[in-house]
Order: structure tokens, then C-alpha cells, then sequence
């Protein structure tokens, strides 16, 4: 679920035109998945740089295709367990 300074981000149509684009681009499947040859369709998409309240209206942080990525649930799990220290 997103944070609440994100909520109305992830409502906005600049986010849902990007989400429907970049998905679009990956044709709906886990990029996570197919580096390893499993073909999953996607299920989240991820920016692999966090969000914060300080960088949610930088579209280049915000709406980049080169800083998201689609991945199936579990795969988005993994990335976030992996980044506890």
C-alpha cells in the first residue's frame, strides 16, 4: 500500500499513463523472471529509486522508465529483503 505523502502520486494521470506505458514496454512480465529464462507475468512495478516526499514530484525520479521495473510479487519481495541491512 502506498505511503501518504505517495497516495495522491499513484492517483495522478501522469503516473497511470507511465505504469500503463512501462508495462506496455516489458509486455506485462516479471523482468526479475525473465533474466532467469522463467516467463511470470508482472504484478507490481517498482522504482528502484525510493520515493521519498523529497523527490516524488522530480519526474525524473518519479516517471523514468529507466528507474522502474516490473516484477511479480515474490521477486518484489526479495528486492526488499534484500535491501534491509
Amino acid at each position: 500500500m502506498a505511503r501518504e505523502f505517495a497516495k495522491s502520486f499513484y492517483n495522478s494521470k501522469a503516473w497511470k499513463q507511465t505504469r500503463k506505458s512501462y508495462i506496455s514496454s516489458v509486455n506485462g512480465l516479471c523482468e526479475d523472471c525473465l533474466d532467469k529464462g522463467k516467463i511470470t507475468p508482472g504484478y507490481i512495478l517498482h522504482h528502484t529509486i525510493e520515493l521519498t516526499p523529497e523527490n516524488i514530484k522530480d519526474p525524473f525520479t518519479a516517471l523514468n522508465h529507466d528507474v522502474l521495473r516490473y516484477v511479480y510479487l515474490e521477486c518484489h519481495n526479495k528486492i526488499h529483503i534484500g535491501s534491509v541491512s
